[in-house]
């Protein structure tokens, strides 16, 4: 699980990376710099329940320890 999240993960800074490229810093809330940011802030998201999900796995994995 702990390579399938890292996966996902380094997909979803992938993604931001492109979308960064796609801003038109000149007209930033038009055409497709606004798709742009929308799937900057979309993949952030994911980024961060991933990590979350993370964290929830190595906390069950500790309290099942104990």
């Amino acid at each position: 699980m702990k390579i399938f999240t890292t996966i996902l993960v380094v997909i979803a800074l992938a993604l931001i990376i492109f979308n960064i490229t796609l801003l038109d810093f000149d007209h930033l809330f038009e055409g497709n710099s606004m798709v742009a940011l929308i799937g900057i802030a979309a993949s952030f998201c994911a980024v961060f329940i991933l990590l979350i999900f993370r964290m929830s796995k190595m906390i069950e994995e500790k309290t099942r320890n104990n």
